[in-house]
């Protein structure tokens, strides 16, 4: 594991332990989920108008296809503080992720949207994903 993945990982549990109440992690528990942990690296200089991107649009539209919005992250040190934007996602279960990645790369929305915010330039560079399931003991499930 990397440090940096430890290091988000250890946020949402103190985000988990502290933002939610118990009635939502009971809830939780009973959802089966599945999250998605990605990374997105941008070219120099384009982090700003991938930030743009997500704040005007995508969350939106990953709503729209079922995806739930848990958490955004900007990196504190550089330099992935320079590049990166590190973010979770919940999906009702992998296959569920699935689907959803498809109706969203297909959205008419979402292609508009993608086209303009890289018309002078592409806005990534790397996307990693990494699907987790939570342990028995997770307040967050």
């Amino acid at each position: 594991m990397t440090h940096r993945l430890a290091a988000v990982l250890l946020l949402l549990a103190g985000f988990a332990a502290g933002a939610l109440t118990q009635a939502t992690l009971d809830a939780q528990a009973t959802a089966g989920r599945v999250f998605e942990l990605r990374t997105y690296t941008a070219p120099d200089g384009k982090l700003a108008d991938l930030h743009a991107r997500f704040r005007n649009h995508t969350l939106r539209i990953f709503e729209k296809h079922g995806m739930t919005n848990v958490v955004y992250f900007s990196p504190m040190d550089a330099p992935a503080s320079q590049n990166q934007l590190v973010y979770l996602l919940a999906h009702k279960s992998r296959e569920a992720a699935k689907a959803s990645w498809s109706a969203f790369a297909a959205d008419p929305e979402w292609k508009k949207v993608s086209s303009e915010s890289q018309a002078n330039g592409p806005i990534l560079t790397k996307v990693d994903s990494l699907y987790l399931t939570p342990t028995d003991y997770s307040p967050m499930k």
